[in-house]
C-alpha cells in the first residue's frame, strides 16, 4: 500500500460526504465515489494497452490482468466508502 491508496480513499471520501450531507443518502455518494474510481482506472488500463479507440469496450474491464497498484486504487476507495455507509446506517438504526 502507498500513498496515492490513501489519497483514493479521502477523495472517494470527500465525494460521499458531499452527496451523503446533501441528499441524506450515503449510499448514493458511495456508489458516485466508486463509479468514478472504477471509470479511472478504466481509463488508465485502455491507455496502458493501447489506442483506446480501437479497443474493444470490455478489454480494458478485466480485472485479472490489472496490475496490483490499480486494483488497490480501486479497492481501497471501495472499502473506505462502503464501511462509512454501512457505519452511519447503522447508526441511524439505533
Amino acid at each position: 500500500m502507498n500513498k496515492t491508496h490513501l489519497e483514493h480513499a479521502a477523495y472517494a471520501l470527500l465525494i460521499q460526504l458531499a452527496l451523503g450531507l446533501t441528499t441524506d443518502n450515503w449510499w448514493l455518494g458511495a456508489a458516485a465515489a466508486i463509479g468514478f474510481f472504477l471509470g479511472r482506472e478504466h481509463a488508465q488500463r485502455e491507455y496502458q494497452i493501447g489506442n483506446p479507440a480501437t479497443l474493444k469496450g470490455y478489454e480494458a474491464f478485466d480485472f485479472w490482468r490489472w496490475s496490483t497498484d490499480a486494483k488497490l486504487d480501486l479497492l481501497i476507495p471501495i472499502l473506505a466508502t462502503v464501511s462509512l455507509a454501512l457505519v452511519i446506517t447503522y447508526w441511524s438504526y439505533i
